[in-house]
């Protein structure tokens, strides 16, 4: 009668403990759909997005100042004159135009050029942390989501074995210490529930604002988005990343200011062709001007974009740095989760099921009491959420490394594709 229930116990704990595992891994099936239609709806809803509206009309302002970059620089004049000399009216019109002598529209058109550039690549780099953003949530809420499930599970196991044990307390098969440990665990189980559903709502709520209409029901990222292997990243690499391009970008566009203030310096001609009548004469003229610049030279300011430019240098290659060891750390980071991740998967590989029977084993042989049973259980349950947490912690170091390499785009849209147009 002992023997048979044990078994019914651990029959019952069994059962809960596969059906948790089973749960889980029902995730993993059904996020290992192709991520083609995902990723569209994904990005659908990303552009959806307010912050992401006001991404996309800075970009398209940044672009409508580097088209009035690009515009002439002087416009014509027209001038009029009228005066009565007694009987005679007088009046003269005029046309006059500054000349580009120095060719100052040539620069700004190049400097228009590097601020498209600069603006499309921080539009790129704002992008891809709000797709970091968003895949990090959906992996906090995985995780979450299936320790909850764990947590539950175990709530399910000890709520089955107090019940049994207070039928065997009655029956006097084990003693009131037996059920009072029991009880003990599962009101500890309990707060431990209520911590997990709490840390699941808020992923769910992050998840819901970045993905408007996203529901758990469509669970996590697919499987296959990941990439098993991501490709090396050369220094070429990193100089194309939108934080690094967009920097250097900026210098250029700084280094062709200078220039332009440089060439502001010097003076331009204006020409103008006059005509008219002046006492009862026709009177046509010419005239041409251009500015001293005696009391201003003007060096000022140009010395002042020069340093801007030697300043805007600097702070393009100290970027290029810092990204250059943003990426290796977060690969380091990546590398050993994902080392001691694989390493994990390995040590529980077939060992959900195999743990119940060997606790049954040793349980019904005695050499477990009630104290270590219920320790071996958490202990259980602590692998499992061990397990997810390092699930989580890889999956989020994967989506640093990418978002450090610049790849993370390239992972759900083509450059091409992902900046916006007038």
């Amino acid at each position: 009668m002992k023997k048979q229930g044990v078994s019914i116990i651990l029959y019952f704990i069994s059962l809960l403990l596969l059906s948790s595992f089973v749960r889980a891994q029902a995730y993993v099936g059904a996020e290992n759909e192709a991520p083609e239609g995902w990723k569209q709806w994904f990005l659908s809803q990303l552009e959806s997005h307010p912050s992401m509206s006001a991404m996309r009309a800075q970009l398209l302002s940044k672009n409508a100042n580097a088209d009035a970059a690009e515009q002439p620089l002087y416009n014509p004049e027209l001038s009029s004159a009228f005066e009565r000399n007694g009987e005679e009216n007088n009046y003269t019109i005029g046309v006059q135009q500054t000349i580009d002598w120095w060719d100052k529209r040539g620069v700004k058109q190049q400097q228009a050029g590097f601020i498209r550039q600069a603006a499309e690549a921080h539009y790129r780099q704002q992008l891809m942390e709000k797709i970091a953003e968003a895949l990090s949530a959906l992996v906090e809420w995985r995780a979450n989501d299936r320790a909850a499930s764990v947590a539950e599970s175990q709530k399910e196991q000890l709520n089955a074995l107090l019940a049994l044990a207070e039928k065997r307390q009655a029956t006097g098969d084990i003693g009131s210490i037996d059920a009072e440990l029991a009880f003990l665990s599962l009101s500890q189980q309990l707060a431990q529930v209520a911590e997990t559903e709490v840390a699941l709502r808020r992923a769910e709520s992050r998840v819901r604002e970045l993905l408007p209409q996203w529901t758990a029901q469509q669970g996590g990222i697919p499987e296959t988005l990941w990439p098993s292997n991501p490709t090396l990243v050369f220094e070429q690499d990193l100089l194309a990343h939108p934080v690094v391009a967009s920097a250097r970008a900026q210098w250029q566009s700084l280094k062709e200011q200078a220039e332009a203030k440089r060439l502001a310096a010097k003076a331009e001609p204006t020409v103008g062709v006059n005509a008219g009548r002046d006492g009862g004469e026709n009177l046509i003229g010419l005239s041409f001007s251009i500015p001293l610049n005696v009391r201003n030279n003007f060096s000022a300011e140009t010395r002042a974009a020069g340093s801007e430019a030697l300043e805007a240098e600097a702070r393009y290659q100290a970027i290029y740095r810092k990204q250059r060891f943003n990426w290796q750390a977060a690969q380091a980071t990546w590398n050993r989760y994902q080392e001691q991740y694989l390493h994990w998967q390995t040590l529980v590989q077939g060992r959900v099921n195999n743990s119940a029977e060997l606790l049954e084993r040793q349980w019904r042989s005695g050499d477990l009491s009630t104290t270590e049973y219920l320790q071996a259980l958490n202990q259980r349950t602590d692998s499992l959420l061990a397990g997810i947490q390092l699930e989580k912690q890889t999956r989020l170091a994967l989506t640093d490394m990418l978002l450090q390499s610049g790849g993370l785009l390239s992972q759900l849209v083509s450059t091409a594709k992902s900046t916006p147009t007038n």
